[in-house]
């Protein structure tokens, strides 16, 4: 098969390419909009906000999608003696950073609440009196 035997076939309507296209993309304009679930959304930023050190458990996540923009509110608990200010100044960059890399979209705002300092488990074993 010759290098131009795809375009004879996208010229004979077989939509392998479009007429004069290398890439065999149409053009930006032409191809329509991706549309990112707000679920989709909570769950990265939920995923994303757990790899940040000193977060200390799960953490809850609602998002709201308008147009190519995200805000995100979060739950997240911090590991006891962690600096508070540290570590949600390092998940609400990360979750920017994450949520636009995996996502496309532009978060505008990252609101943290801290609901719970988690400290060590108890000791095992007798009472403290």
């Amino acid at each position: 098969m010759t290098a131009a035997a795809p375009v004879a076939r996208a010229a004979a309507g077989t939509g392998v390419a479009p007429e004069g296209s290398a890439t065999g993309l149409r053009a930006p304009e032409a191809r329509g909009v991706t549309t990112v679930a707000p679920r989709v959304v909570r769950r990265i930023a939920a995923q994303a906000a757990g790899e940040v050190p000193g977060v200390g458990g799960p953490v809850q996540v609602k998002a709201v999608v308008r147009g190519d923009h995200a805000l995100l509110d979060a739950e997240v608990p911090i590991r006891y003696p962690e600096p508070v200010r540290r570590v949600t100044d390092g998940c609400r960059a990360h979750l920017t950073a994450r949520v636009g890399e995996l996502t496309g979209l532009r978060v505008a705002r990252v609101e943290i609440l801290v609901p719970v300092l988690v400290g060590d488990a108890a000791p095992v074993g007798g009472r403290v009196s």
